[in-house]
């Protein structure tokens, strides 16, 4: 097929086929919506087959402005800890607080991970030797943390960010919603 025998309707169902057939999925939607990553149980993840937990960093574990995790953030990791969950940080980040949270609260990490594209969420996957299918990403963010867990064929789970501090971070947050509300209505939401 041509360029000159596409028309704009059939346009972008081209496109999505031409992904699909690479392998790669342009899906914004979650497979589950949860507030905040301590409602995520390991009964919850065994249930689904996961045994690999990727988490996004700022705004997902804590918040940008600091390092000092919440309470129940270190009672859940503590609970993870003790179960048969991997976890690992997949970070879009450069900064070096990153590495050290995670040196510190004992978790693997990934920086410079490119979400939405799949390099980090890949690397992770090989790391720890998991198919897709048995793994998990949850982060705060629908166009990186979304849609590069869905392109890379693993489960999707969104939270809630802790704090949209600026003007950009809530500007995104209000383009996300309606993929929010269509998620929602699908009735992926955890219960």
């Amino acid at each position: 097929m041509g360029r000159e025998d596409l028309n704009p309707s059939s346009l972008s169902a081209h496109i999505f086929y031409e992904m699909e057939s690479k392998g790669m999925s342009f899906v914004l939607l979650p497979d589950m919506i949860v507030d905040n990553v301590t409602q995520i149980t390991p009964a919850l993840l065994e249930q689904h087959n996961i045994s690999l937990l990727m988490l996004d960093f700022d705004n997902t574990i804590v918040p940008y402005t600091t390092d000092i995790p919440t309470e129940a953030f270190c009672r859940w990791l503590q609970t993870m800890a003790e179960s048969q969950i991997q976890l690992c940080v997949v970070s879009n980040s450069r900064k070096p607080r990153v590495q050290v949270f995670c040196k510190k609260y004992g978790i693997d990490c990934i920086t410079h991970a490119r979400k939405p594209f799949c390099k980090g969420i890949k690397q992770c996957l090989q790391r720890y030797g998991v198919q897709p299918g048995e793994a998990a990403l949850v982060g705060d963010q629908i166009y990186t943390d979304t849609l590069g867990g869905n392109s890379a064929g693993v489960q999707t789970i969104l939270v809630r960010a802790i704090d949209n501090h600026n003007f950009w971070l809530k500007l995104r947050h209000l383009l996300e919603k309606p993929f929010i509300f269509a998620a929602r209505k699908r009735r992926i939401d955890y219960e």
